[in-house]
């Protein structure tokens, strides 16, 4: 393995890059400043990092990119690209500019953070699972006990929606497991019964699907390293977390629990009228299928008259909006990232976890949100590229906050 002798990564660019990815759409307005409603923070905030990131670059080594696979990269800044090309031939009433803006700062934090990540991968990718298990503990406190439970009886927290509530909790469990591998200790794990009650408060369906479905392929793929010991003491742990959540949650979790997974999921099998947007989205794609209809053109063409913002299908909305050369150049960038992080690269072990995290939003993306939603699986996405590609660092010296 190939050693490169180089200093470690400032802590501010990614610590702010994560607050930009996490907070989502945040204009002054949600904070009571309906006069400066047109400031966005995001923009802001990834100046700032922009800036303190530059820095970093410049005091880092020159380094040959030799080993680097980026053809995704490439690709995914193309589909971008072509995203906001679309516009041109989008209807009158699609949301343009806001759209435009949601994929320029998506692909700037995409770029940021793999330029970020290729410093120093071990070190940028355990500080970013710390950061998200240190959010998921926020946003889950602020949930159970300052926001509460909004008009559905679902829980979300800091004007987000519950979509975007349960992934961060998810991301909150997936960087226990993270940590917990990183520092051979259990103690991380300690806080996952909370982060699976807040989930659960959420009353994401689809979140919490996707969470098992990764959860499940992860312990197939490592059956033969579990022992007994093990397997036995993770299931008395759950035993143990799930009677202590239902003995100590709010009354809303019983709730919940039996109105939106038992009565509305088993019983009367709903689904959020999920079907008919679906079907929406497949019959915009089939009547423009080269260049779809044009960037937010199901908004523009469907859902300005049915109330309905977005597919709320990640394959979908790129169909219906930017036809076979969308899902074209969407599918390349998979494929290369694939082929890039196949087989964990460098770090199997920080290449599998980054993997987890972003092909669970990338499955949560199946079921709900739009375009700017799916950041979080493109930030991962860079991460665990980096992480598979890069030659290993030996740092000269400590790490410096800047």
């Amino acid at each position: 393995m190939t050693w490169l002798r180089t200093p470690r990564v400032f802590l501010a660019p990614g610590l702010i890059l994560i607050l930009v990815a996490i907070g989502g759409r945040f204009t002054l307005d949600r904070a009571g400043y309906t006069d400066l409603a047109w400031v966005d923070l995001r923009v802001a905030g990834l100046l700032v990092a922009l800036a303190v990131l530059l820095v970093d670059v410049a005091r880092r080594p020159r380094v040959p990119a030799g080993g680097r696979r980026e053809g995704w990269l490439v690709a995914t800044l193309l589909f971008f690209l072509f995203q906001i090309a679309s516009a041109l031939w989008s209807p009158a009433a699609s949301r343009v500019g806001p759209q435009t803006l949601d994929l320029v700062l998506m692909g700037a934090l995409v770029v940021a953070f793999y330029v970020y990540a290729v410093g120093n991968p071990e070190a940028v990718v355990r500080t970013a699972f710390l950061l998200f298990y240190v959010a998921a503990i926020v946003f889950a406190l602020a949930a159970l006990f300052v926001n509460g439970p909004g008009d559905q009886g679902r829980y979300s927290a800091f004007g987000g929606g519950p979509n975007v509530f349960v992934r961060i909790e998810i991301l909150g469990i997936i960087s226990a497991v993270a940590l917990a591998l990183f520092h051979r200790r259990l103690l991380p794990l300690l806080a996952t019964p909370l982060f699976g009650l807040a989930a659960v408060l959420s009353g994401s369906r689809a979140g919490l699907l996707a969470g098992a479905a990764v959860g499940a392929v992860a312990l197939f793929k490592i059956r033969r390293r579990l022992h007994p010991g093990a397997i036995a003491g993770a299931f008395a742990f759950v035993a143990v977390a799930v009677a202590a959540i239902w003995a100590l949650a709010p009354p809303a979790f019983t709730n919940l629990f039996q109105e939106r997974f038992v009565e509305q999921t088993v019983q009367d099998r709903y689904l959020s009228d999920r079907t008919d947007i679906w079907a929406a989205a497949w019959r915009l794609a089939v009547e423009h299928p080269l260049a779809g209809a044009g960037l937010d053109g199901f908004y523009g063409y469907i859902g300005v008259n049915q109330f309905v913002e977005y597919p709320h299908n990640y394959v979908l909305g790129v169909a219906a909006e930017g036809g076979l050369i969308g899902i074209g150049l969407l599918t390349a960038a998979v494929l290369l990232w694939t082929a890039t992080v196949r087989g964990g690269g460098l770090r199997p072990q920080l290449t599998g976890l980054a993997v987890a995290a972003a092909v669970f939003v990338g499955l949560s993306s199946l079921f709900s949100g739009d375009y700017y939603d799916s950041r979080l699986a493109w930030l991962f996405a860079a991460m665990a590229a980096a992480a598979a590609s890069v030659p290993s660092v030996q740092p000269d010296h400590q790490e410096v906050p800047a």
